[in-house]
């Protein structure tokens, strides 16, 4: 795998002003943003500005931010998943499987529009588990 465990955290509209607040307390940079209105997905009107994606780095951390989509909800204690970056499709294939055993598949294991093999699980344990291989 790549690099360390990265906490995603979820908002429900507010992940711009989240986003502002941990980069002036940590002194960290925002390194990437794309609203769903960017995306190249089938956004309601509603949720254009919504932060879909943003990252937040200074040094060796990394934290990565979202909005909900509309209709979803943010439950406060479960809005933190962890992601992992496997290096190859047979990896990101056992870790979502192995996830799955006992837990439940959030999103199952796909391709995406922007060039990874992505899928969300929910451990037997109740941790969420995003898995993100990015294909050359």
């Amino acid at each position: 795998m790549k690099g360390q465990l990265t906490p995603y955290l979820s908002f429900d509209g507010n992940a711009k002003q989240a986003l502002e607040f941990y980069k002036d307390v940590l002194g960290a940079e925002i390194t990437g943003v794309q609203t769903f209105g960017e995306a190249d997905y089938p956004t309601p009107p509603e949720a254009e500005d919504r932060i879909m994606h943003a990252k937040l780095t200074k040094g060796d951390i990394s934290l990565m931010f979202s909005d909900t989509f509309p209709g979803q909800s943010v439950v406060v204690g479960n809005n933190i998943s962890l992601t992992l970056e496997p290096e190859s499709e047979e990896e990101i294939q056992h870790l979502y499987d192995a996830l799955c055993k006992g837990g439940k598949p959030l999103m199952e294991l796909e391709d995406t529009f922007w060039g990874a093999k992505y899928g969300r699980v929910q451990d037997s344990f109740g941790i969420i588990w995003e898995l993100n291989y990015q294909k050359s």
